[in-house]
């Protein structure tokens, strides 16, 4: 009995707590179901709020403009009226036309003649002179050599020479000799010793030196 006793006072816990937890539960359930309800009254209650927007006032009647007195337009003179002759006047055409003139080539005047240049001043130029040759060749002949005089050796002697501006030879060569070496020595030294040149002149008769051949004649006198 005791042992029934114990088991059922168990059951009759446990059915207790299980009753409780339903409670519970429902009681939740009621308490979240009425929040609901009440919050979406709230919500609806709040987006079908009319707001009434107060009227634009009427815009006032603007006071009319006043009249300007414009001036009436000035009167408009009707045009002239435009005769127009009824036949115009007869064109008469040429049916010929004659070519036009000739136009006269204009021929420019001749140009003037070219200046004429004097004539050159006539050439001083000239070869060089002899001076009193017979002088001075007669000393030449007379200062015989005596080796050629003891050989009695005899001859022309033909040279080249030279003559500066002072007249004088400068440079003597035998061009022709005479067979004899003295007489030819004798020959050249006497034409630079004794020989006088008029020098030769150039174009404007200033002397130059020139180059011209002379031949000298040795006899021995009888």
């Amino acid at each position: 009995m005791a042992y029934a006793d114990q088991e059922m006072s168990g059951n009759r816990i446990i059915a207790i707590i299980i009753v409780a937890l339903i409670h519970v539960v429902i009681g939740y359930a009621l308490i979240s179901g009425l929040a609901y309800s009440a919050v979406k009254d709230v919500v609806e209650r709040v987006t079908t709020v009319d707001i009434e927007e107060p009227e634009p006032p009427e815009p006032e009647e603007e006071p009319p403009p006043p009249e300007e007195n414009v001036a009436p337009p000035p009167p408009v003179a009707p045009p002239p009226p435009i005769s127009i002759a009824p036949n115009p006047p007869p064109v008469t055409t040429q049916p010929n036309i004659p070519p036009p003139a000739p136009i006269a080539p204009t021929v420019p005047p001749p140009a003037p003649p070219a200046p004429v240049a004097p004539p050159p001043p006539p050439s001083l130029a000239r070869d060089a002179r002899a001076s009193n040759q017979n002088r001075w060749a007669g000393r030449i002949q007379g200062d015989y050599p005596a080796r050629a005089l003891r050989r009695e050796e005899e001859g022309t002697v033909r040279m080249s020479i030279t003559v500066g501006t002072n007249g004088r030879v400068s440079n003597c060569s035998v061009t022709g000799s005479s067979g004899s070496s003295n007489l030819d020595t004798a020959a050249c030294r006497g034409m630079e010793r004794y020989a006088r040149y008029e020098p030769a002149l150039n174009d404007a008769g200033n002397p130059i030196s020139s180059t011209m051949t002379q031949a000298i004649t040795y006899r021995i006198p009888d």
